[in-house]
């Protein structure tokens, strides 16, 4: 099949968790003999490629405004995939999807919307936009000749809000690729155990303020990494940086890739996800797939990956600064026996969640609503 991917920022992924999950599903659709099309902004890929991994990469423009970056590139994405001629149109993230009408309307493709997570309530966007997202929220679920979701979470609303069947695909991580400290050590003084970390978009809905706030309150010497940049949200980490400034303890990376992001990984006491919001987060199971301990928000998606409270997996009330302090307390008060829980954990997410097997089960959404018996919005 030809497939056309839009709705990510590009390949090849360096910050995002919908960025590395379309590389790790188109890549592998590649190699089993599809036509894979991933539509890239020309604000995110740094080192421009026509071809990645076996997917071909088209460069599309956009507007650098935090309303505008993503419609206006999906739009302009979609056009470009209807001259195509592409067999499936397949959008990442609710309001990518928006245009999904167009092809579905006036192209032979079918079309396909995977939902990352519940956009509209994200705390970055205001009354207007999130009226927006809540209108697309709902096209998402009627449009699309299939609707994907990464989580039984947004799988059981999709079902309540909108009574629509969705196919149940999630995230996938690979086996990790331990690294010893030896970067992090020369740029911020790391060393292996000697830091609690967290990873992701610096955005309201992630707390890290939250967490900063729980480890300025933690005894001892271990520092806080805090590795992430703004996703059109300047001002929120700005006073991040504020609120860290009088604590040398406390590190704000940047975005980190590559090498150095698995150094960070490999080396951490213990991994923290305070999120008040998401869909089935990627970094917290790439921490999990490095053995290293982890701390999580008890909000539903976590509970889905970790369960039950454990060595090497601890969990607290979403929003409590003394309840994720205590977590992180139990979390690096024994490391042996954290890392001895997070070990076991770790073989459960790397059996549980596989990229081969999101790409079968992907694969076989598009046979079906591209098959001679397919039904429009099964």
């Amino acid at each position: 099949m030809r497939i056309a991917m839009i709705g990510s920022r590009g390949v090849p992924a360096t910050f995002g968790g919908i960025e590395h999950h379309v590389e790790e599903l188109g890549c592998r659709l590649a190699a089993r003999g599809h036509d894979v099309i991933v539509y890239a902004r020309t604000n995110y890929v740094e080192k421009p490629v026509d071809e990645y991994l076996g997917m071909r990469v088209k460069r599309l423009p956009t507007v650098n405004r935090k309303h505008l970056d993503a419609i206006v590139h999906s739009v302009v994405s979609t056009q470009d995939a209807m001259r195509e001629g592409v067999d499936v149109v397949h959008y990442h993230a609710i309001g990518p999807g928006i245009p999904a009408f167009l092809p579905r309307s006036f192209s032979r493709a079918k079309v396909v919307l995977t939902v990352h997570g519940r956009d509209g309530e994200r705390a970055k966007w205001g009354h207007g936009a999130r009226a927006v997202l809540s209108s697309a929220e709902w096209l998402s679920a009627r449009v699309p000749d299939a609707t994907i979701v990464v989580s039984r979470d947004l799988q059981r609303h999709y079902a309540t809000a909108y009574k629509r069947r969705t196919y149940h695909i999630p995230n996938g991580v690979d086996p990790a690729e331990p690294r010893e400290a030896d970067e992090i050590t020369r740029r911020w003084g790391l060393t292996a155990g000697s830091y609690v970390l967290f990873v992701g978009r610096l955005v309201p809905e992630k707390a890290p303020d939250l967490l900063i706030r729980a480890v300025r309150q933690l005894s001892g010497d271990r520092r806080l990494v805090v590795a992430g940049g703004s996703s059109f949200t300047d001002a929120y980490v700005t006073a991040l940086r504020e609120s860290a400034r009088d604590d040398p303890r406390i590190e704000l990376t940047g975005y980190v890739y590559g090498d150095v992001l698995r150094e960070l990984y490999t080396n951490a006491a213990t991994f923290v996800l305070p999120s008040s919001l998401e869909g089935l987060p990627l970094t917290l199971l790439e921490a999990a797939s490095y053995g290293t301990p982890i701390v999580a928000s008890d909000i539903p998606p976590h509970l889905e990956i970790v369960g039950q409270e454990a060595p090497g997996r601890r969990l607290f009330r979403t929003g409590s600064k003394d309840e994720l302090l205590a977590a992180i307390e139990r979390s690096i008060a024994d490391p042996r026996a954290e890392r001895a829980g997070a070990a076991a954990f770790r073989d459960d997410v790397l059996d549980r969640y596989r990229w081969d097997a999101a790409v079968e089960e992907t694969e076989s959404v598009y046979e079906r609503i591209t098959g001679p018996s397919s039904k429009a919005q099964w």
